[in-house]
Formats: structure tokens, C-alpha cells, sequence
């Protein structure tokens, strides 16, 4: 019993510091083939192959119980500790190659992801990408504000310069 009680609130301690899970059946896969998703998902999360009923009760502890009904067959869950987009893209590739891998569903910013919306996931952009889009725009917007800034300078002097001339010349 004491055992159970540790694995639920570690269980519940993982749902609870993760940025998302996502569920899925990983029946008919070696564990030589589990070690080489965990290894390609390792970076950003921590796949764990979970019993249904202790699993249920750790994430209704841990306010989720829109997992429940996903919870049958041998389960195993992604807990994202690092970028969810990036987690989602390396279960659906690995689903690719590895047929028996099922994405079930998951958790993300408090709401519960079907399976589609977990594939959708892995359509965004990782975080990584979308913060060198987001630099590359605010470096071309400071090139442009600093072409600006330097060409006023240079266009005051020729004006003062050509004013200078037509003075000259008047003179």
C-alpha cells in the first residue's frame, strides 16, 4: 500500500509540474524500441509507461480528470517538462515509423487535447523557431530605424549645403 500511495504522488508531483502530457498506447512496441522514444522525446519530457488506476488517481489529485476516460490498455505518458510542441512532433514522427505507437490524447494550458489536437501541436512551429522569426523581425525593424535615423543627418547637411550654394550664387 505504502508503495502505491509513493507512486501516486509521484505521479501526481509530475502531472503538476508539467507543461503538458500527452497520453497514448504503446501496446506491441520492444522496449528496445520504448528506450529509443524516450531517448528522441528526452530533451523536453519524461515518457513513462503508467497503471491506469493509480494514474487516474494521481491526476484527479492533481485537478485533471479529463484524462480519465483515455485511461484503458497499456498507457504511457509523455510528462513535457521543456516545449510541448516539440514533444508533440517527436510522438507523432515516431508513430510514423512505429505504427503501434497511439497518441490517445493529453493536457495542455488546462484544457484536454484529442488526439487531432495533439497532431495539430506538432503542426506549430517549435519554440526555438519562432523566437529567432520574432528576432529576425525586430533586427530588420531596428536596421530600418537605424537607416532612418543615419539618413537624417546626411539629408540635413545637403540641404544646409545647398543653401549655402544658393546663397553664394544669390550673392
Amino acid at each position: 500500500m505504502a508503495h502505491k500511495d509513493a507512486t501516486v504522488a509521484e505521479l501526481q508531483k509530475n502531472f503538476e509540474d508539467s507543461a503538458a502530457v500527452v497520453l497514448t498506447e504503446y501496446r506491441g512496441l520492444t522496449v528496445a524500441e520504448l528506450k529509443e522514444l524516450r531517448d528522441s522525446i528526452r530533451q523536453d519530457a519524461e515518457y513513462a509507461v503508467v497503471k491506469n488506476t493509480l494514474t487516474k488517481i494521481a491526476a484527479n489529485k492533481a485537478g485533471i480528470s479529463e484524462l480519465d476516460a483515455d485511461l484503458n490498455g497499456p498507457s504511457a505518458i509523455a510528462f513535457v517538462h521543456g516545449d510541448p510542441v516539440a514533444v508533440a512532433k517527436g510522438l507523432r514522427a515516431f508513430a510514423k515509423a512505429h505504427p503501434l505507437l497511439v497518441i490517445k490524447g493529453g493536457y495542455f494550458d488546462g484544457a484536454a487535447l484529442s488526439p487531432e489536437e495533439v497532431n495539430k501541436l506538432a503542426d506549430l512551429e517549435s519554440r526555438e523557431v519562432l523566437l529567432s522569426k520574432v528576432a529576425g523581425m525586430m533586427k530588420a525593424s531596428m536596421s530600418k530605424a537605424a537607416a532612418v535615423f543615419q539618413a537624417l543627418p546626411s539629408k540635413t547637411v545637403r540641404t544646409v549645403e545647398a543653401l549655402r550654394e544658393k546663397q553664394d550664387t544669390a550673392a
